[in-house]
C-alpha cells in the first residue's frame, strides 16, 4: 500500500507519546503537513507549536532534552536543517542532547513548492556534523522502525521524510536492523545502493533490467550515519560495478558515503545517480522524478548507459 513516510512518522510518534511520558513533540507551524499533529492530539500537554521560528524550535528542544525529555522536532527538511544549522550543531549535537529532528518534504518530490522548499543538501550538511546520526527510510514500515529505534536512544538524530506516497518495500513489523544495510535483491556483478524513495526506483529498474537478462543487486541504506561500513564493504567486494541512487545532490550524500567506504576498504568506481550539483524546477513529484532520472525508468536508463 502506497503511503508517505511523513504519515507513518506521525502515526508512530502518536503511539509513542502515549507510551512514554518523557517524549515531547515540537513543530514549526507545519504540524498538519509533517503529521506531528497526530502526536499533538494524542498528548496535547507535550506538544508545542513554535511557529515559523525554526532556530527557536531547536533551541527549545535542546532545553527540554537537557531537562530529561526525548524531544522530536519536526518541520520541512529545508527549514529543519538549513535555517537552524548553527543551533543544531552548537545547542544539540555538541552537548550531545537527546533531540530527534524530523525533516519532512525532503528532496524534489516535495513537488510544486519549487526550489525554495526542495532540500537536496540536507543529508550532506547533517552528515558533516560530528556525532549526528542520519536516517532516510525507504517506506512507511521502515519509517516506523526508525522512529521506534531512535526514541529508545539518547543520540541526536536526523530523520529524512518525504511528502509523496511510496510503495511498500517492507512488511510492517518485519523490518531488519535499521542501522545495517540490507540486500533486498541479490544479483550478479552489479550493485545499486539506494536510500529513501530511491529504493523503490532501484527495485523498479531491476525488473526492467531482468527482462534483458541483467540481474542487479539492490541494497537499502537507511542509516547514512553511523555508516554500516562492514555491510557496504561486503557488497563492494562481491560486485565489480557499483551505483548509488538518492533523491539528493550527488555531492555529500549516499554516493559520497559509498565512495568514502570504497576508498578505505575495496576500491571501486562509484556511479552516482542523483541531482548532479544542480537545482531542480517546479512541478509535480512524478514529473520531476522522471525529468531528473530518479524514477525506475531513469535509474534503468542510467545503468544501461554505463554498462
Amino acid at each position: 500500500m502506497a503511503r508517505a513516510t511523513r504519515e507513518a512518522y506521525g502515526e508512530e510518534l502518536a503511539k509513542l507519546v502515549q507510551e512514554n511520558p518523557k517524549i515531547v513533540v515540537l513543530d514549526a507551524d507545519l504540524a498538519g503537513s509533517t503529521h506531528s499533529i497526530k502526536a499533538g492530539k494524542a498528548a496535547p500537554e507535550r506538544f508545542f507549536d513554535m511557529g515559523i521560528a525554526e532556530a527557536d524550535m531547536i533551541g527549545t528542544a535542546a532545553g527540554l532534552a537537557a531537562s530529561g525529555y526525548t524531544a522530536f522536532a519536526s518541520t520541512f527538511a529545508m527549514f529543519a536543517t538549513g535555517r537552524p544549522w548553527e543551533q543544531i550543531r552548537n545547542s544539540v549535537v555538541y552537548p550531545h542532547l537527546n533531540v530527534k529532528i524530523a525533516g519532512s518534504h525532503a528532496g524534489i518530490s516535495v513537488g510544486e513548492d519549487g526550489v525554495s522548499h526542495q532540500a537536496i543538501e540536507d543529508i550532506a550538511i547533517m552528515r558533516a556534523i560530528p556525532m549526528m546520526e542520519v536516517y532516510c527510510p525507504a517506506d512507511a514500515a521502515e519509517t516506523k522502525a526508525v522512529v521506534d529505534f531512535v526514541a529508545g536512544t539518547t543520540e541526536p538524530c536526523y530523520i529524512r521524510l518525504g511528502r509523496a506516497k511510496v510503495e511498500d518495500v517492507y512488511e510492517e513489523g518485519n523490518v531488519p536492523d535499521v542501522r545495517k544495510v540490507h540486500v533486498l535483491k541479490q544479483g550478479k556483478g552489479i550493485a545499486v545502493f539506494a536510500t529513501g524513495l530511491m529504493v523503490k526506483s532501484a527495485l523498479d529498474a531491476r525488473e526492467m533490467l531482468l527482462k534483458e537478462g541483467i540481474d542487479i543487486t539492490v541494497v537499502d541504506v537507511c542509516c547514512l550515519k553511523p555508516a554500516d561500513e562492514e555491510g557496504i564493504a561486503a557488497v563492494l567486494k562481491d560486485h565489480e560495478t557499483i551505483f548509488t541512487a538518492e533523491e539528493h545532490n550527488t555531492i555529500g550524500g549516499l554516493g559520497s558515503l559509498v565512495a568514502e567506504v570504497s576508498t578505505s576498504t575495496c576500491p571501486r568506481i562509484v556511479h552516482r545517480i542523483g541531482l548532479p550539483d544542480t537545482f531542480a524546477e517546479s512541478g509535480s513529484a512524478a514529473v520531476l522524478l522522471h525529468a531528473y532520472g530518479l524514477d525506475g525508468e531513469g535509474v534503468y536508463n542510467f545503468i544501461k548507459e554505463r554498462i
